[in-house]
């Protein structure tokens, strides 16, 4: 059995995405709503990887929009196991935007998901063993 800070290190997410004219709103910048479901969707894929059973997302916490995503973008989301207790599961989600032709990158979104690991039976399981 690996330990918990393996499985924290293996299961990071790294997605990335262009940010096209159908994902962005009236200013030629990201949807928060989009944004927010790349990121549940990162974490997702994160617990999952890291717990290896079937994860449902119980809450948000913090969202953080700090820059705006303009149009014509590239954007990675970085997830991450923040912490764990018994039947769930904390990811830190991070949206980070660089520019296409050039190198300027920066930290443009931070938000929390938490997960919680369920049987068959959509019951808490123990996140771990």
């Amino acid at each position: 059995m690996k330990s918990t800070e393996e499985l924290i290190n293996e299961s990071e997410t790294r997605i990335f995405k262009a940010i096209f004219p159908n994902t962005t709103n009236h200013y030629n910048t990201l949807f928060g709503g989009t944004a927010l479901l790349m990121m549940d969707e990162a974490s997702f894929i994160c617990a999952t990887r890291f717990s290896r059973k079937k994860v449902v997302t119980i809450s948000t916490d913090k969202i953080d929009f700090e820059k705006p995503i303009p149009e014509g973008t590239i954007i990675e989301l970085v997830a991450r196991i923040h912490k764990v207790g018994n039947t769930s599961c904390t990811v830190k989600v991070d949206i980070f935007m660089e520019n296409m032709y050039n190198y300027e990158r920066e930290l443009s979104v931070t938000g929390y998901f938490k997960f919680v690991a369920v049987s068959a039976q959509m019951k808490p399981i123990s996140i771990l063993g």
